[in-house]
């Protein structure tokens, strides 16, 4: 097994608990990590030194990734792995690239039209 592939979960559950690989944060720095951000690394020498989660998330993101890819690939927690990515965004070795937000609701004639071409498939 590669170790990328290694998981901090075997059978029997979890062997090292969540909050502990977040060092002990429920909540990540940053707030504008969505499921969908895409995340990738700026560089594959790691200058300091960081946990084996923080590595192997550096490792993965070398193609761009989203957030909920790396919680899968990684098998741990979402929130967990919003805090490792807050770390390594804030360290330098990812950078991220959020949806625009949007606040205003589509138009009735928006939402007819996607739903007529959605009908003609």
């Amino acid at each position: 097994m590669s170790p990328v592939d290694a998981s901090p979960y075997d059978e029997s559950g979890p062997l090292v608990r969540p909050y502990f690989l977040a060092g002990g944060r429920s909540r990540p720095a940053r707030t504008d990590l969505e499921l969908i951000t895409l995340v990738v690394s700026v560089t594959e020498q790691i200058r300091e030194t960081v946990s084996p989660e923080h590595a192997r998330i550096v490792r993965l993101c070398r193609e761009p990734c989203s957030v909920a890819e790396v919680s899968a690939l990684t098998n741990l927690p979402l929130m967990v792995v919003k805090v490792l990515l807050s770390d390594l965004i804030d360290r330098g070795y990812l950078i991220h690239r959020s949806p625009p937000s949007t606040t205003e609701i589509p138009s009735r004639e928006l939402l007819q039209a996607v739903l007529d071409g959605i009908r003609r498939l």
